[in-house]
C-alpha cells in the first residue's frame, strides 16, 4: 500500500481506510495494544522510507497518517463497545444480585467474575447525597480511588443504583465499609451513609441491602441526625411497626387527644420528642425548643391533662414514648391512620 502510494502520490482508498478500521478491530478483539501496533506502522514505514526518492517522503508521511488514524479509529470502536458490554453485563448482574434475581448457581458464577465470592457472608453499605451519584461523577470516581488505593483488591464490589453509591464487602472486612462510609460523607455536603449488618450467600446480601435502604428511609422519617447509620442499631423501629395496626391504634389512644390543643397536636408531639431525646431534662429540652423553662413545664403539663399519660411518671413516659415513635414512623398527625 506504501509503494503504491508513494509512486502515485495518491491518498488511501475509501476501501483500503476500512480494510485498516477492520483490522484495528480484529486486533483489539484479540487483545493486541494499539502501542505495539502503531509501533509496527512506523516500523513498516521506516522499511519503505530508504527506497524512496526524496519528493516521495510527504506522501510517505501523508499516507502513514491516515493509515495510524483508520487502524487506531477501528481499535478504539472496538474497545469502546467491549467497555460498553461489560458496563452492561456488570449492570445486569448488580440488578440482579440487589433484587435477588436469577438463579443462585448462575449468580454465584457471575459473581467472581466481577470479584465476589457468594459463599462468603456480606455486607452492603448505601450512601445517598444531595445529588443522585452516578457511574464516572467525580464523587463516585474519587470515593472508588480511596478503596482502592487503601484496600486495594480485596473482593469489593462499589456501584450506583437509583442515584445511590453502594458499596458490597466482606463481612471479615468492616473496616472497608467504615472507611467507604467516611469517604462517601466527607465528599458530599449534607449526605448519609446506611450500613446493613452481614449476611451470608447471595440472598444475604439482597437483605443487608434492604437493611441498609431502610435504614436509610427510617433517617429521613424519624429525622435522625447521625450521618452514618448501622441498620444493628435500628432494629427497634421495625419491631414497632411490625404489626402497623397495633402500633396506629396506640398513636391514636394515646395522642390523639393534643388535637385539642391548640396549634393542633404537631407542637406538643414536637415537644416531647425533643424531651425525650434530652433525657427528659426539661431545661435542656427548653433550650433546644428555644422556650423558656416555664414554657416547657406548661406544655408539660397540658400534655398531661390532654392525654391523662404524665411525662414524669417512668410507666407513663414508656407508654408515651413509644407512641410518640409510632406516630413519626407512621406520619401521624400528617397522614390519617
Amino acid at each position: 500500500m506504501l509503494a503504491a502510494v508513494c509512486a502515485t502520490g495518491r491518498r488511501l482508498t475509501r476501501e483500503e481506510l476500512e480494510g485498516l478500521r477492520s483490522r484495528g478491530e480484529r486486533a483489539a478483539e484479540a487483545g493486541l495494544g494499539l502501542r505495539a501496533l502503531v509501533r509496527a506502522h512506523l516500523s513498516a514505514a521506516r522499511t519503505t522510507h530508504p527506497a524512496l526518492p526524496r519528493a516521495a517522503h510527504d506522501h510517505l508521511l501523508a499516507a502513514v497518517e491516515q493509515a495510524v488514524d483508520a487502524f487506531a479509529e477501528g481499535h478504539e470502536r472496538a474497545q469502546l463497545l467491549a467497555v460498553r458490554q461489560e458496563e452492561a453485563a456488570r449492570r445486569e448482574f448488580i440488578d440482579d444480585l440487589l433484587y435477588g434475581r436469577s438463579d443462585l448457581g448462575r449468580l454465584a458464577e457471575r459473581a467472581e467474575r466481577f470479584g465476589l465470592l457468594l459463599s462468603h457472608a456480606h455486607a452492603v453499605a448505601v450512601a445517598e447525597g444531595p445529588e443522585p451519584y452516578a457511574d464516572g461523577y467525580p464523587v463516585s470516581r474519587g470515593i472508588e480511588s480511596s478503596l482502592v488505593a487503601r484496600f486495594g483488591d480485596r473482593r469489593i464490589l462499589l456501584t450506583t443504583k437509583d442515584g445511590r453509591l453502594i458499596c458490597i464487602a466482606p463481612a471479615d472486612e468492616p473496616d472497608v465499609l467504615t472507611h467507604f462510609a467516611k469517604q462517601a460523607y466527607a465528599a458530599t455536603d449534607g449526605g448519609r451513609v446506611a450500613i446493613g449488618r452481614p449476611h451470608p450467600g447471595a440472598g444475604g446480601v439482597v437483605h443487608s441491602y434492604e437493611e441498609a435502604l431502610n435504614a436509610l428511609d427510617l433517617a429521613a422519617r424519624m429525622s435522625l441526625d447521625d450521618p452514618v447509620l448501622h441498620a444493628a442499631d435500628l432494629l427497634v423501629y421495625p419491631v414497632l411497626t411490625r404489626d402497623r395496626q397495633a402500633m396506629a391504634d396506640l398513636v391514636v389512644s394515646v395522642l390523639g387527644p393534643l388535637r385539642n390543643a391548640r396549634g393542633g397536636a404537631q407542637p406538643l408531639i414536637d415537644t416531647l420528642t425533643t424531651y425525650f431525646d434530652t433525657g427528659c431534662v426539661a431545661a435542656e429540652a427548653a433550650r433546644r425548643l428555644t422556650l423558656s423553662v416555664r414554657a416547657m413545664t406548661y406544655r408539660l403539663e397540658r400534655i398531661h391533662r390532654l392525654t391523662g399519660a404524665d411525662p414524669g411518671d417512668p410507666v407513663q413516659r414508656y407508654t408515651l414514648q413509644t407512641a410518640v415513635v409510632g406516630a413519626r414512623l407512621l406520619g401521624w398527625p400528617e397522614q390519617e391512620l
